[in-house]
């Protein structure tokens, strides 16, 4: 991982069935607990990003980290 940029944690976006609440979105790539973040990013200058989630339902979630649409997948995946 270079400075400031992102591990890719995998090649395809996390479907989930999400609850509404606060949400925090690993952007470093780090975490064990993918696509959500567990702290792993101290060692780096990226952050987490807070997702507020209103109504139950699925989204897919960046795992590669190349999204220009954080914490959502835009297909930047298909790129690697």
């Amino acid at each position: 991982m270079g400075e400031g940029l992102p591990k890719v944690a995998a090649k395809v976006p996390a479907v989930l069935e999400l609850e509404p609440g606060t949400y925090w979105w690993c952007s470093c790539g780090l975490s064990s607990k993918q696509p959500f973040c567990d702290g792993a990013h101290k060692v780096c200058e990226l952050r987490p990003l807070k997702l507020e989630v209103t109504a139950a339902g699925k989204q897919a979630l960046c795992q590669c980290k190349l999204t220009k649409k954080p914490p959502f997948c835009d297909g930047g995946h298909c790129a690697l």
